[in-house]
């Protein structure tokens, strides 16, 4: 019979050595109220916090993300009614919908978090302004059997 024949392997193992914690001066993290607002199949996430810069909608400037014009007097309806346009920005993820839709959910989301942001002041001007309804108007679903839209009716014969 064989004999097994092993050899003994002693590794020189090193003593694990941490590196030491280093802290990193970052900035302070705003503080955010954020709310999310719907309008038809439009849904927006804001997040409203105390600055001067210009709103970001999509990681892109509000002015150039609804740059026709009209649009600036329903996107800043929020922020002239509670007397903050230059003491609060927001930053918005929109998607969905068109543009209307859009600006629509955005209004709602900004409004939102207004009223959660300080209840006792901005809360009765936004609802005073109807910015804080839901507006409950949705496109209608088509139904089976029928000629694709929603009430349309296939011709029926005629005898």
């Amino acid at each position: 019979m064989a004999q097994k024949l092993t050899k003994k392997i002693t590794a020189k193992v090193k003593p694990v050595t941490r590196p030491k914690a280093v802290t990193v001066n970052a900035p302070k993290a705003k503080k955010y109220t954020q709310a999310i607002g719907r309008r038809r199949v439009a849904t927006a996430k804001a997040r409203v916090f105390e600055g001067k810069q210009e709103i970001i909608i999509n990681d892109k400037p509000i002015s150039t993300y609804w740059s026709q014009p009209g649009l600036a007097s329903l996107y800043l309806r929020p922020f002239i009614v509670t007397d903050t346009l230059g003491k609060y920005t927001a930053t918005v993820k929109v998607k969905g919908s068109g543009t209307i839709g859009q600006v629509g959910a955005f209004v709602h989301a900004v409004s939102r978090a207004f009223a959660e942001m300080n209840p006792e002041v901005y809360r009765k001007s936004l609802r005073d302004a109807d910015l804080l309804t839901r507006d409950p108007r949705m496109k209608e679903t088509r139904k089976v059997g029928q000629a694709g839209k929603a009430r349309k009716k296939k011709q029926s014969p005629k005898r």
